[in-house]
């Protein structure tokens, strides 16, 4: 199901069921109703609660987008690491630099092409992906340079290929989601009883006051989606994509 068509529906039955309630509620209240007395204790209870959850789903909003933006700058440190690589490796005579390049063009291609489907669907890295760098980690680590001009490009190789294998294990760490199921459980009731506070303020059936509602369980429900479409960094609607290995290795 689309994300959009999944944000349309939550948005649609939020401003239904608020809506409902509000016309069933006006049948039931007597003639003698005075919507005035309500007490002001009530009122500024409801501000608090509004506020409350407000700094809340601020937080975790705040949470989740950090941890998207983390992920991007994992991705593209592993990618730049990587070129680094291939690139130091001129260096080095053309058996082994032909073989270092052709094997991190193969962990490249793998990645974009394999590993990222799997990492977007299921939350976790390939052992495939974890072979094919250690292969390119073994290419560096195991050649010996014959001269100082070697030797000089020897540690930075082997500095790079940690900075890409630590970006991979970043990049494992991020795949999944990033809000633990009691934050969601908190989120989801806080927006409930957000919504459900409007009943005692005696909320009737007048124009503005359906239409203030009926935005205001509206925006619940959409930020609420916004948090669950950034939870997942790599697999939903607005995700970390793979743009910087396509772009610095055009050809994987």
């Amino acid at each position: 199901m689309s994300q959009w068509l999944v944000l349309t529906l939550a948005m649609v039955v939020a401003c239904g069921v608020v809506l409902t309630i509000t016309v069933l509620k006006e049948r039931r209240i007597s003639e003698d109703d005075d919507p005035t007395e309500t007490p002001d204790v009530i009122e500024y209870l409801t501000m608090m609660v509004g506020v409350v959850y407000a700094i809340v789903l601020g937080l975790a909003i705040a949470g989740v987008w950090e941890a998207r933006s983390a992920a991007e700058d994992t991705v593209r440190t592993e990618a730049q690491a990587l070129h680094e690589v291939s690139a130091r490796a001129r260096a080095y005579p053309a058996p082994v630099r032909d073989r270092i390049r052709s094997d991190v063009d193969a962990y490249v291609s793998y990645v974009v092409h394999k590993e990222w489907p799997v990492m977007a669907e299921k939350g976790e890295l390939t052992d495939r992906g974890t072979t094919l760098l250690t292969k390119v980690r073994a290419d560096v680590t195991d050649y010996h340079p014959r001269n100082d001009f070697e030797g000089q490009s020897y540690q930075p190789l082997v500095d790079q290929v940690a900075v890409a294998d630590g970006a991979r294990s970043a990049r494992a760490d991020a795949a999944d989601s990033t809000l633990p199921g009691v934050v969601w459980f908190g989120l989801i009731i806080g927006g409930a009883i957000s919504v459900g506070v409007m009943f005692t303020l005696q909320i009737r059936r007048s124009g503005r006051e359906l239409l203030m509602a009926g935005l205001f369980s509206a925006l619940i429900a959409f930020l609420l989606f916004l948090v669950w479409d950034f939870d997942a960094p790599f697999s939903r609607g607005i995700a970390a994509t793979a743009s910087p290995f396509v772009d610095l290795f055009p050809h994987p």
